[in-house]
């Protein structure tokens, strides 16, 4: 059975930032090692990280999934393979969650928040990025209560990402 990661993180990167860069580069890499990617499946760092798993030689149909906070397929960035409009809004955000089995998390404004907090509620992992500004930055390393201890782990290289990874999915 392969392994689903979530990404999460700001809609504003745009292409040619280095958030947007960033994102191309760790979708590629989590396709290369054989990981599918779930997304809410719009603009930023969820176009980017699908972008880069379709440019991954490991690529096949289904690699990106999409959770869209509306009901309408039409607003997924051109990378998603699986587009799913919820018409949900923002609560789609437990859907990715609940989808993932680790989370990594980049940037990010108030619906990382959101996703970082039932990430948290439901006492999974979230590798936080630490190299770009943004919720994610400003609460890795911390405990968001007396629940759980040490989900909100900091790295701040894709290498630190991947060593979490495959520490966490052995």
């Amino acid at each position: 059975m392969s392994k689903i990661i979530g990404v999460i993180g700001s809609n504003s990167f745009q292409p040619g930032s280095a958030g947007y860069k960033f994102g191309v580069e760790l979708g590629t890499k989590l396709v290369d090692r054989g990981y599918f990617v779930v997304c809410g499946g719009r603009e930023g760092i969820m176009e980017a990280v699908c972008k880069g798993a379709q440019l991954s030689n490991n690529y096949s149909f289904g690699r990106t999934i999409g959770i869209l906070p509306s009901g309408n397929r039409s607003e997924a960035n051109r990378w998603c393979d699986l587009i799913i409009p919820t018409g949900m809004g923002y609560s789609r955000n437990q859907i990715i969650v609940n989808t993932a089995e680790i989370l990594i998390s980049v940037g990010g404004g108030s619906g990382t928040l959101s996703e970082l907090s039932f990430a948290w509620q439901l006492g999974k992992k979230v590798i936080c990025y630490t190299s770009i500004d943004g919720w994610t930055k400003q609460l890795a390393g911390k405990d968001l209560d007396e629940r759980y201890s040490g989900l909100l782990v900091p790295a701040e290289t894709i290498d630190d990402i991947f060593r979490i990874i495959d520490s966490y999915m052995k």
